[in-house]
């Protein structure tokens, strides 16, 4: 009798239930500060984290821990994760796969959804409005009164995009110079900021330059 194999019927779910947690758990490409914490010998280090899912992260960072050490990760906007070191033989830095519950997962999930949408429509926003480079001394006051000297890069009517290395999360409402806005993205430089309650429909360059730079 020629019957399917059993270790096929056996491992069909297996095989199907890896794959739907591969596409559950896909890494989306991202640029998102970050700080490492190794517990064994209470090192931190700044690092970079290049690609996240609910299960892992990309990582880069001067600091490479041994592969299987626990590690604690918190991402800016995204909180707190543990888990094990991973390398990836050819790649640069190391990867860290996440030992969460599946609450936390959860959670990651919906920030990743979260994030990727306000990109869209961040980026969008911005490819519809011209930059006018703009060099500058600013600074913004953040939700808890903490002011941040920055400098600016670049203008648009509907936003700015700031050189500094702090890096609020973004949703959060700051003061910049004049004008009110909350942090839309991170970019390798630092923060663009999304102008909001602006009382002229179309602000000049000039109008936003002054209500923005400071004098150091």
């Amino acid at each position: 009798m020629h019957g399917q194999p059993l270790s096929k019927k056996i491992e069909d779910p297996v095989v199907a239930k890896a794959r739907a947690e591969r596409r559950r758990f896909r890494r989306v490409e991202v640029d998102l500060p970050g700080r490492l914490f190794n517990p064994a010998d209470s090192r931190e280090a700044v690092c970079r984290v290049v690609d996240l899912s609910p299960g892992g992260a990309s990582l880069e960072s001067e600091y490479n821990p041994e592969s299987g050490a626990h590690v604690v990760l918190y991402i800016d906007g995204f909180g707190r994760f543990e888990g094990a070191v991973v390398r990836r033989d050819g790649r640069p830095g190391f990867g860290m796969r996440f030992s969460g519950t599946a609450l936390k997962r959860e959670k990651t999930a919906e920030q990743l959804t979260l994030y990727m949408n306000k990109a869209l429509v961040d980026d969008s926003a911005m490819r519809g409005h011209d930059r006018t480079p703009t060099k500058g001394a600013a600074q913004f006051t953040r939700a808890d009164g903490t002011i941040v000297k920055c400098d600016v890069l670049d203008l648009s009517p509907t936003g700015v995009s700031l050189k500094t290395a702090v890096r609020p999360q973004i949703g959060e409402f700051v003061l910049i110079g004049q004008l009110a806005g909350r942090v839309a993205r991170h970019h390798n430089d630092g923060i663009g900021i999304q102008f909001v309650g602006l009382t002229e429909d179309k602000p000049s360059a000039d109008y936003l330059h002054a209500n923005i730079t400071t004098t150091r």
